[in-house]
């Protein structure tokens, strides 16, 4: 429609214009005008006709497409209907057929419930009449015996619970005395045998030891000027030092044998190197504290060797040498857990026990003991504690806690421990009690003052009537010293028991080194 009001306006515009230039010109312009303007209408017509059957051309064809579209869809709709009808036909179908199937099951469990409610009630009709028939059978049998179900019950319990009592014990009797008699044999000949077999020397440990002199002149350097260098020797060792009428020689008397080797081993150094002064013989101790414990460990090594075993921590090897400087009841720990092992070995091959274990077990059951005077509690648990640090098989951490009765044994390998350890110590002069209850006395007494505050080392001698405590100088002043000496024996008075009186010598020194260069 636009371009018809277009042409429209154009054709007005015209005439406008050329009405304006007629009315000027002349009448022959006028009447081409008035031609040419009718011929200008008659196109006008025309075009406005052209564009009005091509606007309803348009229009025809625009409704042609959206009808078409609008079938398509709606075709396409009926198809989505038709198939969605389809689905819901077909779950419909099944839903019937489900149902269908669930009826029929129910109406099967109905009759078999009907079947099972009519077989229960002949079951209850029958076992009403089997009651009644029991019933009138024992009535029977009561009057025929003229007692009453109850008593013949009873009777006849108790004569089969007689007769069974009589025959059981009977055979239980027997098979324990037979077992016994066996038993005490076999175990007899396998505890004969293992003695037999194992040949262990008998080492009895003392409190003292005796060092050769060259001379009696030698007594007198090692006393020194004013006895300093013998109290030196007893403060840095911990020894007792006994110079006395004896020619040539001088006993060393500790109960601890680690400190009498230390002690004895210093003391024949510094003979035979003639200097002897207390900056020697601390020197010397010192050194030979080092040397002792590489002398430790090769026994250990060499108890290990020994027994063929493999694979243990070098610590425990440590350890082991320890034993041979640790006493029990006067019998030297490391001999005795090398006779164990030895036993246990012997009884665990005749028992068809893992022997190589059985020898580990053996040799490690007192480990507890080379640490007892450092750690708390018993040697059992310390050493359970210890082979569970070093990841020692359970079976030989139970044999180890075992062995004293501590827990109750519940492996063979235990039981052979325990036996072994109790061969051990009841062999004739193998242990004495007096010597071991000392010892602990002592280890007791100098335990109680390691726990005061300030205190650095300390060292019963004097067979335990004299306690020598270093302190430490930059902690404990001159007045604390005989504060510390006097709570000191407060406490032992409170809580050991002892004979005689303890002399309690608290000592602090204080040194300055300084080295010349």
């Amino acid at each position: 429609m636009e371009p018809i009001i277009v042409v429209v306006m154009v054709i007005v515009a015209a005439a406008v214009f050329g009405a304006g230039g007629f009315y000027a010109g002349s009448a022959y312009r006028k009447r081409t005008a008035e031609a040419k303007l009718g011929s200008a209408e008659e196109e006008a017509k025309r075009i406005v006709n052209d564009a009005i059957k091509a606007a309803e051309q348009k229009r025809k064809e625009t409704i042609i497409e959206a009808k078409d579209e609008a079938i398509k869809l709606k075709t396409e709709a009926d198809k989505e209907i038709k198939d969605r009808r389809a689905e819901v036909s077909r779950q419909e179908r099944r839903i019937d057929q489900k149902e269908e199937a669930l009826d029929k099951r129910t109406s099967a469990m109905e009759r078999k419930e009907e079947d099972l409610k009519k077989r229960a009630e002949l079951v209850e009709a029958r076992l009403d009449e089997l009651e009644q028939l029991k019933m009138r059978q024992t009535e029977k049998l009561e009057t025929i015996a003229a007692m009453s179900k109850e008593d013949a019950r009873a009777v006849l319990l108790k004569q089969v619970d007689d007769e069974l009592t009589h025959e059981k014990a009977m055979k239980i009797s027997a098979y324990q005395a037979n077992m016994k008699d066996e038993c005490d044999n076999i175990a007899r000949e396998m505890i004969g045998q293992a003695i037999a077999r194992c040949a262990a020397d008998t080492a009895g440990e003392a409190t003292v030891s005796v060092v050769p002199l060259p001379s009696d002149e030698m007594k007198g350097r090692i006393i020194g000027r004013e006895g300093r260098n013998i109290r030196a020797l007893e403060t840095a060792t911990g020894c007792d030092l006994i110079i006395d009428d004896t020619p040539e020689a001088i006993t060393l008397s500790s109960f601890d044998q680690t400190r009498r080797e230390v002690a004895r081993m210093a003391l024949e150094r510094l003979i035979a190197d003639g200097r002897i002064h207390p900056a020697r013989i601390e020197e010397t101790v010192d050194k030979c504290r080092r040397e002792l414990e590489i002398t430790m460990k090769r026994e250990g090594e060499k108890a290990v060797m020994e027994l063929g075993i493999h694979s243990l921590h070098p610590d425990l090897v440590k350890l082991i040498g320890r034993l041979k400087y640790r006493t029990s009841y006067g019998q030297n720990v490391l001999t005795h857990s090398l006779e164990v092992a030895w036993l246990a070995g012997l009884m665990a091959g005749e028992l068809g026990v893992n022997v190589a274990m059985a020898r580990r077990a053996g040799l490690l059951h007192d480990i507890g003991k080379a640490l007892d005077h450092e750690i708390e509690g018993s040697h059992v648990q310390i050493g359970v504690d210890i082979c569970k640090k070093y990841r020692e098989n359970p079976a030989i951490i139970h044999a180890i806690e075992a062995h004293h009765g501590d827990v109750e044994p519940k492996t063979p390998l235990a039981f052979i421990i325990m036996a072994a350890d109790a061969i051990s110590a009841a062999r004739p002069g193998a242990r004495r009690e007096n010597m071991e209850s000392y010892i602990k006395r002592l280890e007791t007494l100098e335990a109680l003052c390691n726990g005061f505050e300030g205190v650095d080392s300390s060292y019963a001698v004097q067979a335990g009537r004299e306690v020598r405590i270093l302190v430490h100088p930059d902690k404990i002043s001159d007045d604390q010293v005989v504060l510390l000496a006097r709570s000191i024996a407060r406490k032992i008075e409170d809580e050991l028991d002892y004979p005689g009186q303890i002399k309690v010598n608290v000592i602090r020194e204080s040194r300055a080194t300084e080295y010349a260069k």
